[in-house]
């Protein structure tokens, strides 16, 4: 398969389950809001050496919060629930509240997993505290310097899917950044997935384990490497291609991880320079979940 002349290897994304809650974040304007997202959502690359993974999802307008200001939405996302109860409480708590004008709201309001996150954050008012309602939704006022935080009683969360990927072969690294920053834009589209890595493109693909320092739990994909592809046996680099980006995406369902990747690759060969399309899987042992290439396009 081929789309704009770039090749769509036929071939599997491989992800694996992992707990994911959805945070909304308003604030007097998109900066503030954005801000406060990057904050909560930094030191979340993977969950290799992170204490959670954790992204932007998309922008909203005032139309579309229960504030009526201008937000985003953020996902945070661990193994199990008891550390993601922990990721939201220290994240919010240490880069939500402090930023100027922020206000929580829960993201996932009709999932069946439930945190008191609000509920435990208005301690921080010693006693000053007061209940209130917004939209209809339970919530918290907390005075501080600037004014009252407002924080929802409960935030959200479900069983998703981490790890969908794909790659993208191009060039050199100017036209392979360009088509991946296109992928990314599309992707933050798109409702219920997040691209984790920085910028939500990633330099540094790896694989699972390691060849030669076995102490490690992930180590450079070597087959990926283009600077070595004259050295390493069995490259899967071709000649003609100078850079390879990955993209790796997590979201609250199957269905959001399958939709953001077939957006991201359809952005991405938009590009002049991109060469080909594939994605990252290791044989069944990352995780249960496939994304065949060709079937989402």
């Amino acid at each position: 398969m081929d789309i704009k002349g770039v090749e769509i290897e036929d071939t599997y994304a491989e992800a694996f389950p992992i707990k994911v809650a959805r945070v909304l974040i308003t604030a007097a304007n998109k900066h503030w809001a954005e801000v406060a997202a990057l904050e909560a959502t930094g030191f979340g690359t993977s969950v290799i050496m992170c204490p959670a993974e954790a992204g932007i999802e998309k922008f909203v307008t005032g139309d579309e919060t229960p504030d009526g200001r201008p937000g985003v939405y953020i996902q945070i996302c661990t193994f199990g629930y008891k550390a993601l109860e922990e990721q939201l409480l220290e994240r919010i708590g240490q880069c939500v509240l402090t930023a100027p004008t922020t206000a929580v709201f829960n993201g996932l309001p009709d999932a069946e997993k439930q945190f008191d996150t609000g509920f435990k954050l208005k301690f921080f008012a010693d006693g000053t505290e007061s209940e209130t309602e917004v939209a209809g939704r339970k919530a918290y006022k907390i005075p501080m310097m600037e004014g009252d935080f407002i924080v929802e009683h409960s935030l959200g969360a479900v069983e998703g899917v981490a790890g969908g990927n794909f790659f993208i072969f191009a060039d050199c690294q100017l036209t392979g950044l360009a088509a991946a920053e296109n992928a990314v834009a599309a992707i933050q589209e798109l409702e219920g997935s997040i691209t984790p890595f920085p910028g939500g493109i990633v330099a540094s693909g790896s694989k699972p384990g390691a060849n030669k320092y076995k102490f490690l739990k992930a180590t450079a994909n070597e087959k990926f490497c283009p600077s070595i592809k004259d050295k390493v046996e069995g490259t899967e680099i071709p000649a003609d291609v100078n850079v390879v980006y990955e993209l790796v995406i997590n979201g609250t369902s199957v269905d959001a991880v399958g939709k953001a990747i077939a957006a991201g690759i359809k952005a991405a060969v938009a590009t002049h320079g991109v060469k080909k399309i594939t994605a990252g899987n290791y044989g069944g042992n990352l995780g249960p979940h496939k994304f065949n290439l060709h079937d989402l396009l």
